[in-house]
């Protein structure tokens, strides 16, 4: 693709179609990290897709951006997780972290297991710990790359290899790079390459893992044949579809 002399004044429904049109997830990494540099990065909790993604930049041989939002309520397999990722591909994770005075103010009045209370708190909880932290990292980017697939739920069946999102009143390029490939080549690829894989989405033994990688208690192992989403807040299983469970991150901003 064409380089830019002004690369941020680049995000626009062309640069959408440029990207679709582009199969190859590792060409689309480069493409934008030569362009966007430090204005770019993958967002990522550490799940397959995310890692996936990391490895392939690493391939690059190009400088990249990598960040995980820090709920204060990750597990701790995931923060070991991370420094051994680290260790691998000699990159520094940036743990982007809710604001504390925020956190204490919604404890103070709600408790700290308020997303027991409903739907509303819930969302409320993931707004000031996940939400809020996304979008004072998206103040620093113009490229967010993400690991959503189209298979991981009905809801996300739609999933687009790219889109734009309204952030503080200007565009953010939202890329999906493996936003078509399945479970299978998901972990083809990591066993072909060796992708370190956190070891919470590894079956214990009795089947169960981790299908997606929340704070803890909002996220549980499911079985097979469960829907895939289904970890996710168990108490609501009763009264929401399991594949239209979401913390909000990944709605417009």
């Amino acid at each position: 693709m064409t380089e830019l002399v002004h690369p941020r004044t680049s995000i626009n429904e062309d640069l959408c179609y440029q990207i679709n049109s582009i199969v190859d997830p590792k060409e689309i990494l480069f493409n934008l990290f030569k362009r966007f540099e430090e204005r770019a990065a993958i967002v990522t909790s550490g799940q397959l897709s995310g890692m996936v993604l990391i490895h392939l930049a690493h391939e690059n041989n190009l400088p990249f951006r990598v960040c995980t939002l820090d709920t204060l309520r990750i597990f701790s397999e995931t923060y070991d997780f991370f420094e051994q990722v680290e260790a691998r591909y000699d990159i520094q994770i940036e743990r982007i972290k809710p604001d504390p005075e925020e956190v204490d103010q919604m404890v103070s009045k709600h408790g700290e297991h308020l997303f027991f209370d409903g739907k509303d708190k819930q969302n409320y909880c993931c707004e000031i710990r996940k939400v809020r932290p996304m979008q004072r990292l998206l103040d620093t980017l113009d490229v967010w790359f993400s690991g959503l697939r189209r298979d991981q739920s009905e809801h996300r069946g739609l999933t687009p290899k790219s889109e734009l999102v309204n952030h503080a009143g200007r565009s953010v390029l939202k890329v999906n790079p493996l936003a078509h490939w399945t479970e299978e080549q998901v972990w083809q690829f990591v066993s072909q390459y060796d992708v370190p894989v956190n070891p919470l989405l590894k079956p214990d033994k009795h089947g169960a893992y981790f299908e997606s990688l929340g704070c803890v208690i909002c996220t549980t192992r499911i079985l097979p044949g469960e829907p895939k989403r289904a970890g996710r807040w168990r108490w609501q299983n009763a009264a929401a579809s399991d594949n239209n469970k979401e913390c909000g991150l990944h709605f417009a901003i």
